[in-house]
């Protein structure tokens, strides 16, 4: 198996499949999910450091649930699951 290890301040992000019903059992439109953000497990993450002349202290642990914007960041495929590479600057928040 491959292994990513994220530079810097770079987070790897498992995205968690999307449920396509509500609670009540209703399907929901692909179009009503396109605009929702991520959520996903951090899986790996950087070590910080200097980035754009300004040091980043990494805040985000593995394992945690993340928020993530839909948009920021790299998608990628492996091992038949989806992740995301994103800056921790993209992550809109931890899930407790």
């Amino acid at each position: 198996m491959k292994e990513i290890r994220p530079i810097l301040d770079k987070v790897l992000v498992e995205v968690q499949s999307g449920e396509e019903k509500t609670q009540g059992g209703l399907i929901v439109a692909s179009k009503a999910k396109e605009s929702e953000p991520i959520i996903g497990t951090v899986v790996a993450r950087g070590p910080g450091g200097v980035v754009n002349g300004k040091e980043v202290k990494m805040c985000v642990e593995r394992g945690e649930k993340v928020v993530v914007n839909k948009y920021s960041g790299t998608s990628i495929s492996m091992n038949g699951k989806e992740y995301k590479i994103v800056s921790q600057q993209d992550i809109l928040a931890c899930i407790l």
